[in-house]
């Protein structure tokens, strides 16, 4: 800086961070156009004080030398920056020839989780494919979460009726397959999850954790579980077994529901003594839980992605949801709630047939759930042959080749597409086997609003409404994914949401404020007039007026009992608790236990996260893969390591059926016997972003199978945990469908010129 230049003071910001759905509020301190630091906002009215080492160091992650700047072309093995006007005019040009040579449907979109968390990206995509009058939609959710969305389809009448604990008041809380202090709660905003566990003890409430590890959430609240990876149904099967035996269900239930005996009858079959053999529950223990479940003035089961992801889970949340019904504790305070956003969205959806569409898919014959088709037969629809066959992907807010099953199959797959394109922060791995890499901008440098929590669902522990402007100036040439998705619906010659209306309205909207743009900044749709018309139409007045309450404003409280006879959308009003599709898949589970039984001595494989890291997001930062973070490890317990063979940081090799993957041990008592963990989201060597592709992290998802064969037919949803592996010593070179993730093994992907 020049003597003679005054040196810019510093300001404060407030916004909200939009990694995942707990949705911080945070107080961000900058010089000039340069952020100094990220704290938590210790006056927001929800959050008050708290956030993740995530979302305090997102900034190095949005200022990284690897983030995507400019629209980039790929030719050969080279990557070539060019205009924004070129990306368009030959994607739209590409689309145009697809869809009239092909078909519509021959154009497919892969939405990912980022796509979630801000307000304008999902819908001006979903518009984006209703333009090109495509359904060929796929979404990260059949990775880790459909089942919930199917099940509440089947048994409230759509999918985004979703039940929550009502933590500040129940008695009694089983949490299974969940590991809040780590990953947050799932479908719920829960800041600062500790608080909320040990605030529920001092208040004298029971915590019961049942996991195949003792996770961070069991160490700082409640008694520990151990469970047998993916015989959570069979658990939950003997609980409501026992919850009848013991005199648990509530007389009256008739009233708002429908079709308990065939569940019962289910249950009856499987006593705790019968499922201890293969969940290594004690079946003492599991009636301790159900007596203390049935004696709370008011309890609550809560599930997520360690059941989610396993082989019948849908078959285990449906079961979950029954007990919470037949118990008397759903619908109540301190229960298990469905609440409503401030727009009645389910009411909504149903009424104009959303995320209820009825398409099949042409690959497996496999229906949809929330709009979107099972992510695990996107290889083959890309592969084979015939009329429908995927011949363009748009990827947005995701990076499948690192989250989803047999990421190796799916490279493949990607490599025949005639277009693929990724809108990105970052140079990703899908984006490095891709044909265009579109920059966006980061949750940073847009308005916003926290959409689908507070406005839609209502899934927030205390329900608030927020604004954010725009943080800091979009570099380089980023646009936002509206104005993306709008100008290739011009350049393709479709119009946006299917509306020549629309289109042009927008197509005025993004001149007129094109026209007040200051230099440099890169033209765009008016989003904060967009984001002001979604208030106003939910009666939450404009997007200015929100802004002025800078910590968030204060919403209604949960209405326990607003739900049964009122809000449920079944055609009889009524909650189906066996609906028959899910008694049908549920004819498989003898064969599934006899299989849990013949199978009980080998290895299972679960997951594992790290404060640090969310997914496949946060490892291009140093300090989150500094030292013993440069790659994940294979957790295994000292018993099956003395039993192997197997000695602390030794290079191991880990099968599965579908394939391999070789990486250093780890020692771990936390775990159940008989069980390894993997972290997902890692195996970046194939990526342009240099902190990232100098680790040494493996992608567990190579171990998973993709194929109409492996996906549960309800959910949609893949097997990722709970998958039999065997792990050896290394030895050898690993086969080529394996990925070792050691430096030597890392491909060529050409020069990435800017």
């Amino acid at each position: 800086m020049n003597s003679n230049t005054p040196a810019q003071e510093l300001r404060k910001e407030t916004t909200f961070c939009r990694i995942c759905e707990s949705l911080c509020g945070l107080e961000v301190t900058l010089r000039g156009d340069q952020i100094e630091s990220i704290l938590p906002d210790p006056n927001h009215v929800a959050t008050r004080g708290f956030a993740c080492p995530k979302g305090l160091k997102q900034h190095k992650m949005f200022a990284s030398p690897d983030r995507l700047l400019y629209p980039m072309k790929r030719t050969g093995k080279d990557w070539n920056r060019i205009s924004w006007e070129q990306s368009m005019q030959e994607i739209g040009a590409k689309v145009a020839q697809i869809r009239k040579e092909h078909g519509p449907d021959a154009i497919a979109m892969y939405v990912g989780t980022a796509a979630g968390l801000g307000a304008l990206h999902p819908v001006f995509a979903q518009g984006f494919m209703d333009a090109v009058g495509s359904g060929t939609m796929f979404a990260s959710a059949s990775q880790d979460c459909s089942n919930k969305f199917a099940v509440s389809n089947l048994m409230y009448g759509f999918p985004f009726l979703l039940t929550f604990p009502d933590l500040k008041n129940t008695d009694c809380l089983i949490i299974a397959g969940a590991n809040p202090v780590v990953s947050k709660w799932s479908f719920l905003q829960v800041p600062n999850p500790i608080a909320h566990l040990k605030e529920m003890e001092r208040r004298g409430g029971k915590v019961f954790v049942l996991d195949p590890r003792k996770t961070e959430t069991a160490k700082v609240a409640g008694q520990h579980v151990f469970i047998r990876p993916n015989t959570d149904v069979f658990f939950f099967l003997s609980f409501l077994h026992e919850l009848e035996k013991a005199g648990g269900i509530r007389p009256g239930w008739e009233e708002h529901m429908k079709g308990a005996q065939p569940i019962l009858e289910l249950a009856r079959q499987w006593p705790a003594e019968r499922t201890e053999e293969v969940t290594q529950v004690p079946a003492d223990t599991l009636r301790e839980m159900v007596h203390a479940y049935m004696n709370a003035k008011s309890a609550s089961i809560y599930s997520s992605t360690g059941v989610n992801m396993g082989a019948n889970g849908s078959l285990a949340f449906w079961v979950k949801e029954c007990i919470n019904a037949l118990s008397g504790n759903l619908d109540k305070a301190g229960g298990s709630l469905v609440s409503r956003g401030v727009i009645d969205f389910p009411k909504f959806g149903k009424k104009n047939g959303l995320l209820v569409k009825q398409d099949r898919s042409r690959v497996g014959n496999l229906g949809k759930v929330n709009d979107a088709f099972p992510g695990g037969i996107l290889a083959d629809e890309i592969l084979t042959e015939g009329k429908g066959k995927i011949r363009a992907l748009f990827v947005t807010g995701g990076n499948p080749l690192i989250t989803m099953a047999n990421a190796n199959r799916l490279r493949e797959a990607f490599q025949n597409l005639d277009l693929l394109v990724t809108l990105d922060i970052y140079p990703n791995e899908t984006g490095t086997v891709g044909h265009y890499m579109l920059p966006c901008t980061s949750p940073l440098e847009r308005p916003d609003l926290p959409f689908i929590f507070p406005l839609m669902l209502g899934l927030q522990t205390k329900p608030y409404l927020q604004g954010t402007e725009a943080i800091l100036p979009p570099p380089g040439e980023v646009r936002d994914e509206a104005t993306i998705y709008l100008d290739i619906c011009k350049a393709a010659g479709v119009n946006m949401l299917g509306s020549g209306i629309a289109q042009k309205l927008l197509e005025l909207g993004r001149w007129n404020a094109s026209r007040k743009k200051k230099p440099g900044e890169q033209p765009g749709l008016p989003q904060k007039w967009i984001l002001s018309a979604l208030l106003r139409v939910s009666r939450q007045g404009s997007f200015s007026k929100l802004l002025k309450s800078k910590h968030g404003r204060l919403l209604g409280e949960h209405q326990p009992g607003s739900f049964l006879g009122k809000r449920v959308l079944t055609e009889d009003g009524k909650v189906n608790l066996s609906p028959e599709a899910l008694i049908q898949q549920a004819a498989k589970l003898e064969q599934d236990f006899a299989w849990e039984k013949s199978t009980a001595g080998q290895l299972k494989l679960i997951t594992k996260r790290a404060v640090t890291t969310h997914n496949s997001w946060t490892h291009n930062i140093d300090e989150f893969v500094s030292g013993e973070r440069f790659t994940n490890y294979l957790y295994m317990h000292p018993l099956d390591a003395d039993r192997l063979g197997l000695a602390d940081k030794q290079l191991v090799d880990v099968a599965s059926a579908t394939g391999k993957v070789r990486l250093p041990v780890k020692l771990l008592t936390d775990l159940m016997p008989g069980t390894v963990a993997l972290p997902h989201g890692w195996g970046h060597q194939s990526t342009h972003m240099q902190v990232a592709r100098a680790t040494q992290g493996v992608n567990v998802n190579i171990l998973a199978a993709d194929g109409p064969e492996h996906v549960e037919k309800v959910s949609g949803m893949v097997h990722l945990t709970g998958i039999p592996v065997e792990v050896t010593a290394a030895a050898g070179p690993l086969a080529e469908n394996s990925w070792s993730g050691l430096p030597e093994d890392v491909l060529e992907v050409g020069q990435f010129e800017r």
